[in-house]
C-alpha cells in the first residue's frame, strides 16, 4: 500500500468518525408579535427609569443621532449609543444596559407607544406628528393655530409611562403629545419648538415613541427561561395494579373501619385470607366513594353528625377519622352512617341542636 493510499484511507476514517459524533440538534427561535424596535429608543427607556430629568438630558444629547446610522455598521452604531448613554450611567448601570438590550427588555414599552399612536390615527405620510386635544398635524407651523382652539376640546388621557417635559406644567395649560422617533431630524425640529414653548409656560409637552416605517422582521426574543419539549405521542394502556404480572401490594391502614369491618382484627383471625381481605377492603372503599345524591334528611345537622362520628372512636384514631371525613365527607353521609349516628345518640345521650327541630 502506497503512502498516498494510507493518507486517503486515514482522511476517510476521520470524516466517518466526525459524521457519527455529530449530534442532531433542534434550533428554535422565539419571535414576538410586534416588529423590531431600535436600540436607541430602548436605551432611552432604560435611562428614563433612573429619572425623568436624565431621560430628557439623554434625548437632547441624541436628538439627531440617527444621521450616523447610515454610514456606520450595526456594531459601530450600537457602540455609539452605549457611549452616549454612558454619560448618564455608572459603570455598573452601563453593564446592565447591555444586558437589557440583549434581552430586549424595553421593546414592549416601545411597542405600547406605537399601539397608542395607531389609535390616533397618525396622518398619512408623516414620520412625526403632534396631537393637540384630538387634532393632529405633521408641521410645526400648525402648532400655534391648534393651541388657540385647544381650550374648547377635552384634554387627552396621559399614561404612567408617558414622558412629560419638565417645564411649568400647570393644570390649565393645553397638552401637546409628540409622536416621533428620537434621533431623527423630524423629531429634532418638533422637539426644539415644543421645549421652547414648554419652558415659556404655554403648553405641556409629552413624548411618545413612534416609528413611521417599522421593520417587517418580527422581534426576536431571548430564549432565557424557554423550554422546547418534544415527546412521543404513542400511548399504551397498562394495568396500574400489575407490574410484570405481579399484584401490587397497596399500603393500607387496616385500623380504619370500613362499613363496619375492622380488617386488622379479621386479618389476625384469618391470616390465610390476607389477599382476599385486601381485595374486599378495596371493593368496600370503592363502593363507599359512590357520590349518590343526598336525601334532604341526610343533610340535616351535618356538622353535628361529623362531630359525633369523631367522638365515637378511640382518642388515638380521632385525627384519622377527622381527616377522612373532611376529604370524603359527601360519600360518608349514607344510610349506614345515619343508623350508626342513632346508636351513638342513644349511647352518649347527645341530641341534635335546635336547627333540626328537636328539643334540647
Amino acid at each position: 500500500m502506497t503512502l498516498k493510499s494510507v493518507i486517503t484511507l486515514t482522511l476517510l476514517l476521520l470524516n466517518a468518525h466526525q459524521a457519527k459524533s455529530t449530534s442532531k440538534g433542534v434550533t428554535a427561535s422565539l419571535k414576538a408579535k410586534w416588529s423590531m424596535t431600535p436600540f436607541l429608543l430602548e436605551t432611552s427607556e432604560f435611562i428614563g427609569e433612573d429619572g425623568n430629568e436624565k431621560f430628557w438630558q439623554f434625548v437632547d444629547t441624541v436628538k439627531e443621532l440617527t444621521v450616523y446610522k447610515q454610514g456606520e455598521s450595526v456594531r459601530s452604531y450600537y457602540n455609539l449609543i452605549i457611549k452616549k448613554a454612558g454619560q448618564f450611567l455608572t459603570d455598573l448601570q452601563a453593564h446592565l444596559l447591555r444586558f437589557a438590550l440583549a434581552l430586549r427588555s424595553y421593546s414592549p414599552a416601545i411597542h405600547s407607544s406605537q399601539q397608542i399612536a395607531s389609535d390616533e390615527p397618525p396622518p398619512e405620510g408623516c414620520s412625526a406628528f403632534v396631537s393637540i386635544h384630538g387634532q393632529q398635524s405633521c408641521s410645526t407651523k400648525d402648532i400655534k393655530k391648534l393651541l388657540k382652539a385647544a381650550a374648547g376640546r377635552s384634554k387627552p388621557y396621559l399614561y404612567k409611562n408617558d414622558h412629560t417635559y419638565p417645564g411649568v406644567n400647570k393644570s390649565d395649560l393645553p397638552v401637546v403629545i409628540l409622536y416621533a422617533e428620537i434621533g431623527t431630524k423630524k423629531f429634532s425640529s418638533f422637539h426644539k419648538v415644543l421645549t421652547e414653548k414648554a419652558e415659556e409656560g404655554k403648553l405641556v409637552y409629552v413624548l411618545r415613541h413612534f416609528l413611521a416605517d417599522p421593520k417587517p422582521a418580527k422581534m426576536l426574543l431571548s430564549g432565557y427561561g424557554v423550554e422546547l419539549a418534544v415527546k412521543s405521542t404513542e400511548y399504551k394502556a397498562v394495568d396500574d395494579t400489575k407490574v410484570k404480572g405481579q399484584l401490587v401490594t397497596f399500603q393500607t391502614d387496616d385500623n380504619d373501619e370500613v362499613q363496619g369491618f375492622i380488617f386488622r382484627t379479621l386479618k389476625k383471625s384469618h391470616p390465610e385470607l390476607q389477599e382476599q381481605l385486601t381485595e374486599l377492603r378495596k371493593h368496600l372503599l370503592e363502593s363507599t366513594n359512590d357520590m349518590a345524591p343526598l336525601k334532604v334528611w341526610e343533610m340535616q345537622d351535618l356538622s353535628f353528625q361529623a362531630a359525633a362520628r369523631i367522638m365515637s372512636v378511640p382518642k388515638f384514631d380521632s385525627l384519622k377519622v377527622m381527616k377522612d371525613l373532611s376529604q370524603n365527607f359527601p360519600s360518608r353521609v349514607s344510610k349506614h352512617f345515619v343508623a350508626h349516628l342513632v346508636m351513638i345518640i342513644l349511647l352518649l345521650g347527645a341530641f341534635p341542636g335546635p336547627s333540626s327541630g328537636g328539643k334540647c
